[in-house]
């Protein structure tokens, strides 16, 4: 599973060919989540409050760049690196 980002702790990876909805893979510490694209929302897992309101605020800044990713892992292509949060 690629790492297309990476900012405070927070790691952001997209498995290639995966289900629908789009969506990503977020990690901090032993906590893990998957973020829905489109919605801007956790779709499952948990992540602490704090950490899901930064990765939220990213998901809205990258929300293109996201499902443009999102198209490159189904069709297996290379993913494009996305800038962090700070």
């Amino acid at each position: 599973m690629p790492q297309i980002s990476f900012f405070l702790g927070i790691i952001i990876r997209m498995y290639f060919d995966d289900h629908n909805p789009p969506h990503f893979h977020a990690s901090y510490a032993e906590h893990q989540a998957i973020i829905d694209i489109k919605k801007m929302e956790l779709w499952s897992g948990y992540l602490p409050p704090r950490v899901l309101g930064l990765v939220i605020e990213w998901t809205a800044i990258h929300q293109a760049e996201l499902m443009n990713n999102w198209e490159k892992a189904i069709k297996q292509e290379q993913l494009l690196q996305i800038k962090p949060l700070v």
